[in-house]
């Protein structure tokens, strides 16, 4: 009986031991994402990897399986307006698959002297384009507001607290667009604000956004790209 015994006991011990399915390693995963914008989202005045964008890919990356595959296009040039993008998104060929959209549009529109009424009738726009390009899901957006560059040294030559004053109009029409449209938003007016006092916030060219800074917006808008490609 004994002998029995044994032999059961080690029949369920080796049916334990079967390799389970749930061990099998798992299916890579490919993860689309797009950024919108002007020079603050291009990352003009540092390197390559410094700015926001690549910055939130290497973040995400981290925080998912090494298996994973992020894929990220970047549609931003230095000086572009609302209108400069929405000419440049349509030179691309893009499909609407991207499970991650930032945009971060309008700092040119204040700078250039453009009517308020162009940004009032183009970043609607933007926002459709991008919702359209994130698989028609405005869940897959995030908006950013515009930096602030009064204190800066070239903002302290461009008007000071007259860009304050400017662009704390545009960044409230675009938190109340967010909030009537229920789109996902990061505030970003005071990501350099504090220029004049904490220069390690600023790129060498004294005006845009250093490696620091960015990491600091990547900070805020982690966790909710994390919601959106975890879904």
């Amino acid at each position: 009986m004994k002998k029995k015994a044994l032999i059961v006991l080690l029949g369920i011990i080796c049916f334990a031991c079967q390799p389970d399915d749930t061990d099998a390693p798992p299916i890579p995963r490919t993860f689309n994402m797009l950024s919108l914008g002007d020079s603050y989202t291009k990352g003009e005045g540092v390197c390559e990897t410094c700015g926001y964008p690549v910055q939130l890919k290497d973040s995400l990356k981290t925080r998912f399986n090494t298996q994973d595959i992020f894929n990220l296009k970047v549609i931003a040039e230095t000086g572009w307006n609302t209108m400069n993008l929405i000419d440049g998104i349509a030179t691309e060929t893009l499909t609407n698959n991207y499970d991650l959209v930032t945009l971060l549009i309008g700092v040119n529109n204040q700078f250039q002297n453009r009517p308020f009424s162009w940004f009032e009738e183009d970043f609607p726009e933007l926002v459709n384009t991008a919702t359209t390009l994130a698989r028609g899901n405005k869940a897959n957006v995030i908006i950013i507001t515009i930096p602030d560059y009064a204190n800066t040294g070239f903002g302290q030559a461009f008007g000071g607290p007259t860009i304050t004053e400017e662009l704390t109009e545009y960044n409230t029409y675009i938190q109340n667009y967010c909030l009537e449209n229920d789109y996902g938003f990061i505030d970003a007016q005071n990501l350099i604000f504090a220029g004049l006092t904490n220069p390690e916030l600023l790129a060498p060219d004294n005006l845009h956004p250093s490696e620091l800074a960015y990491s600091t917006l990547v900070t805020q808008l982690l966790p909710l790209a994390l919601d959106i490609l975890m879904e």
